[in-house]
């Protein structure tokens, strides 16, 4: 046979069995050791240049984050949230303009008012530094939405943070005790004790009551009926109705301005296991709540049109609440919903401050 056509043969009868050639012993053919580790050190995987230091713990944890800045001034300053100041401030000055009517002929006490506003801008503080411990040892900070807090973003420690906070508390106690001697009601230390509670057990302790859905409630109480009643009441020693019903008044708005706050962080709060009023009655219910509380204030006012004529000038405090109740309920970001909150702010402020002015003059 011819050896070119043998050869053909055979090459078609490999490719009809379609196998590679094969040693005598059935085995493929063995990779020489070259080839072999080539393909050892292209299949293991490569160190990293950590991993290549001698330290495999280290290339274990990778590479750490780099530690927080120390707070500055400015964050300290930040941390006193200053935007949510305008609720101390309100319910001093309708109660002190509330006491000025109930005084009647007599002189009112500028020095009171001023303790007044000092106790209820104290508290104010020391209850957002206190809450901004609190949470950030949680771990509810965690993941906010808003600004960042001290705490949860280690830029000061906690021990710091919480003793700003008791500095404010002390501030609080000792304006408080100064009203006390000045009144001569001693009663009023037990008022100023539940205040200070009050403001501790927001977020702080085992049970925080703002971890169940009671702080719309002690906010009504603390930061409307008894800072309104307690500041007309150091003028002159009696409570009237406009303190009673200008109380209810900027209690609500406050309520707005801790539902605006809550709505904002609804979902990191429901993930952290803390069950705010937003989180309880869901978003949407919470929405059509903020819209309430931010206008049946006004339903105060027009009563009070009918006894002081130029109570109807309050109502251009509308013009920041109007604006705040529609971005809450059609709003989509947690940036607007912090522009509603601070509108909220701006509503309590006109809405106290323009009442007082009613009564007192």
């Amino acid at each position: 046979m011819n050896p070119a056509d043998e050869l053909a043969k055979r090459e078609a009868a490999r490719a009809k069995k379609g196998s590679a050639p094969k040693e005598a012993n059935g085995s493929a053919p063995k990779a020489t050791n070259g080839s072999a580790r080539k393909a050892q050190n292209d299949s293991a995987p490569k160190a990293s240049p950590r991993s290549r230091s001698g330290n495999p713990a280290k290339a274990a944890r990778g590479n750490p984050k780099p530690p927080p800045r120390p707070a500055t001034a400015g964050d300290w300053i930040a941390g006193a949230r200053l935007r949510t100041l305008p609720l101390a401030i309100a319910p001093v000055a309708l109660g002190t303009g509330a006491g000025v009517v109930a005084i009647a002929d007599g002189p009112w006490h500028p020095a009171r008012a001023v303790l007044a506003l000092v106790v209820a801008l104290a508290l104010q503080i020391g209850v957002n530094y206190a809450n901004d411990y609190s949470d950030g040892v949680r771990g509810t900070d965690d993941h906010r939405v808003g600004p960042a807090r001290l705490t949860a973003s280690g830029a000061a420690k906690p021990r710091h943070v919480l003793a700003v906070a008791l500095s404010f508390f002390t501030l609080a106690a000792l304006a408080g005790l100064a009203l006390t001697i000045v009144t001569g009601q001693w009663w009023l230390l037990a008022v100023g004790a539940a205040a200070i509670v009050a403001a501790w057990f927001y977020t702080g302790g085992r049970h925080p009551y703002g971890y169940y859905g009671l702080g719309e409630l002690f906010v009504f109480v603390f930061f409307g009926l008894v800072a309104t009643a307690g500041s007309a009441f150091v003028q002159a020693l009696t409570v009237n109705l406009e303190a009673w019903l200008g109380g209810v008044g900027v209690g609500l708005i406050a309520c707005a301005v801790l539902m605006a706050n809550n709505l904002r962080d609804v979902v990191q709060d429901k993930a952290a296991g803390k069950r705010t009023l937003a989180v309880l009655v869901g978003p949407l219910a919470g929405r059509i709540l903020f819209a309430i509380f931010m206008l049946a204030p006004f339903g105060i006012v027009f009563f009070w049109a009918f006894l002081y004529p130029t109570a109807t000038l309050v109502f251009f405090a509308l013009l920041a609440a109007l604006p705040a109740c529609v971005i809450v309920l059609w709003g989509k970001t947690p940036r607007e919903l912090l522009t509603a909150l601070q509108l909220a702010s701006l509503t309590a402020l006109l809405y106290g401050v323009g009442l007082g002015l009613v009564f007192a003059l």
